[in-house]
This record gives structure tokens, C-alpha cells and sequence, in this order.
């Protein structure tokens, strides 16, 4: 019965007991059985000795390995059991023994377990086992540190989360820019080698008309019978008509004359800009729509004094063009000037080029 009592502790301690030799252990058990003989009886004796013995072996193999220390139990439970009348020590091998989880367990396990014989000595179990058992106020304590902790986690994911979208936008927003920067500058040099291309063609097709002219000409003199050449009248006259021509031209293009279409081209795009960015979306385009009917019965008949004239004044047009910041502006980069409350287009300062350029910067 000893054996298996030694047993049975070592392993609730966990430890491991060196079994003694069969021979040892018949000789105890048979000590057992003549306990009335004198020398069975100091054979028993030794049997036990040697029992108690292999028991203290195997406690010093474990010491050797762990150090035995008091056992932890759940202090709240610990205090219930004191206060119901059981020593420490039954109290904390009621609570061990039975999960240290709840009273009643406790309870049970004393009960099943009263007459054991080292029921009321300290537990001792290695010290690697011993766990700490919180009191209800520091486990709350500790839920609620492990609480702060991971809030403090997940704020610190979500700002680097919210950094790194911040960086993303931003870096979209430039490379966005950048592009369609390139995208217009690309349209505008597009646009000046077009200009450029039609002017070559211009001049090409004038030079080819002016050559036909002269040939005409000198074909109506010979018909004539007169000589090819000018005569310095005929000569004379042609400078007057070419230098009135000049002067009509020059002063169709007086209010431009000191601006290149492509400076004016870049205002109308800037207005445009402050339109849509003050105005909003809807407004802008109301506005852009109103703008080019404006410019373009102008550029279909320049002739026509009614489109070269704009009550501003007129519901329609505060409603749909002077509300938007920038619109009136960009009619008088066109060419448009103010004067009693109208905006008024000179019929000699219609420039097609310039109007067309505005049409194409709205589209």
C-alpha cells in the first residue's frame, strides 16, 4: 500500500520514481504478511526502510532537476476554504488537485481524499510548474492592459495605413499632373506646328495664285499690245493699292499686334482653370457651352454686329456666365471690351485665328 501511495504522489507531483528491484519489493510485501514473527517482523522493518528509501531516491533525482516550492493556488478560492474551517494546507491540495477552478471541486476532492495520510503537509511541486494565479482584480487589471496594448496596436497600424494611402494619393495626384502637363504641352506644340504647316501651305498656295496673276497679266498686255512691264504709273499705282491693303490688315490685327496668339491661348486656358475650379462642375459647363456660342457666331459672321455685341445686364448671361469667376475675362482675351454695361467686339479687332484657338482650348 505504501508503494502505491508513493506512487500515486509522484505522479500527481510529476515525478518519476525509480521502481525498486522485484526482489526488494516481495521481501516488503512478505514482511507485511508476518509482522507477529520477530525476525519477519525485522525483515518487514528493512522492506520499509528500503521502500522509504527508494522514495527518497527518487525525490533527490527530481530536486536535482527542479526546485520543489510551495504550490499556487487561486487566492480567492484559497480564502473561501480558510474561512470554512480547512488548514492551508488541505485548502491548497483540495484546490490543486482539482483543476483550481472552482469551490465546489475542491470540496469534493478533500472529501474523496480525507484520510490520506500527508493530506494536511505543506504541497510541494516543482518550481518550472508553478504557474501565478491572479486574483479576480488582476486578471481584470491584466485584461485591461491587454486591452490598452492592442488599441494601441491597432491605432498604430491604422495611422501608418492611413500615412502610407496619404503617400499613395499624393504620388498619384503628381504623376496625374505630370502627365496631363505633358498631355497639353504636347497639344500645344501639335497646335503650333499645325498653325505653322497651315501658313507654309498659305504662302505656298498665295505665291502660286500671285504667279498665275502675273502671268494673266502679262498675258491681257500682249493681247493689248502692250509691253509686259509696268509702266512707272501702273507701278505707282500698285504701291498705293498694296500699302492701302497693308494698312486695313494691320488694323484688324491692332489689338494683337503686340500679343502672340499662343500667350493668348495660354490665358484663355487659365481662365478656363478658375472657372472650373471655382464654379464647380455643372456651372463650368454651362458656362463653356455659353462661351463658345458667343465666339462662335463671331467666327461664323464676323460681319454681324449683333454677335459682336453682349448685354451684360441680360438674366441669362449673369445666370450662366458672369456667376462663373473667370468667364467675362476670358471674352475679353478673345477680343471683346466692356463699355456701358455691353461687352463690345470692334469688327476690326476680330481675329478668326485667336477665336478659333479659344474654341478649340474649350472643347
Amino acid at each position: 500500500q505504501l508503494e502505491e501511495d508513493l506512487e500515486a504522489d509522484a505522479e500527481l507531483l510529476g515525478l518519476k520514481r525509480k521502481k525498486k528491484p522485484a526482489a526488494a519489493a516481495a521481501a516488503g510485501e512478505g514482511s507485511a504478511a508476518a509482522a507477529a514473527a520477530g525476525p519477519a517482523a525485522e525483515a518487514a522493518g528493512d522492506g520499509a526502510a528500503a521502500g522509504a528509501s527508494g522514495a527518497d531516491v527518487a525525490m533527490t533525482d527530481a530536486e536535482q532537476h527542479d526546485e520543489l516550492v510551495p504550490v499556487e493556488v487561486n487566492p480567492d478560492l484559497l480564502k473561501e476554504l480558510l474561512e470554512m474551517g480547512f488548514s492551508e494546507s488541505r485548502a491548497a491540495r483540495g484546490l490543486h488537485f482539482s483543476g483550481n477552478s472552482t469551490l465546489e471541486g475542491a470540496i469534493n476532492w478533500l472529501a474523496e481524499h480525507e484520510k490520506d495520510a500527508d493530506i494536511d503537509e505543506p504541497l510541494l511541486v516543482p518550481k518550472s510548474t508553478v504557474k501565478h494565479q491572479l486574483s479576480a482584480e488582476e486578471a481584470r487589471a491584466q485584461a485591461a492592459e491587454l486591452l490598452r496594448k492592442a488599441k494601441l496596436k491597432r491605432e498604430k497600424e491604422e495611422a501608418e495605413t492611413a500615412r502610407f494611402r496619404e503617400k499613395e494619393r499624393i504620388r498619384a495626384g503628381k504623376e496625374l499632373l505630370e502627365a496631363k502637363r505633358k498631355e497639353e504641352d504636347g497639344a500645344m506644340r501639335r497646335l503650333v506646328e499645325e498653325r505653322k504647316r497651315e501658313k507654309e501651305e498659305e504662302q505656298r498656295v498665295r505665291e502660286a495664285l500671285r504667279a498665275k496673276l502675273e502671268e494673266d497679266r502679262r498675258e491681257r498686255r500682249r493681247k493689248l499690245g502692250l509691253p509686259e512691264e509696268l509702266t512707272e504709273e501702273e507701278k505707282a499705282r500698285e504701291a498705293e493699292k498694296a500699302r492701302k491693303k497693308a494698312e486695313e490688315e494691320a488694323s484688324k490685327r491692332q489689338v494683337f499686334g503686340h500679343v502672340k496668339p499662343i500667350t493668348v491661348i495660354q490665358q484663355c486656358r487659365n481662365h478656363l482653370v478658375t472657372m472650373k475650379k471655382q464654379g464647380g462642375d455643372e456651372p463650368f459647363k454651362t458656362a463653356a457651352n455659353t462661351l463658345l456660342k458667343y465666339i462662335g457666331n463671331v467666327a461664323r459672321s464676323p460681319d454681324e454686329e449683333k454677335f459682336r455685341n453682349i448685354n451684360t445686364g441680360n438674366a441669362a448671361f449673369q445666370s450662366r456666365v458672369a456667376a462663373v469667376p473667370g468667364a467675362v475675362d476670358f471674352l475679353k482675351v478673345v477680343g471683346f471690351q466692356d463699355k456701358d454695361g455691353t461687352l463690345v467686339m470692334p469688327r476690326e479687332s476680330v481675329n478668326i485665328e485667336v477665336i478659333n484657338s479659344a474654341g478649340g482650348e474649350i472643347n
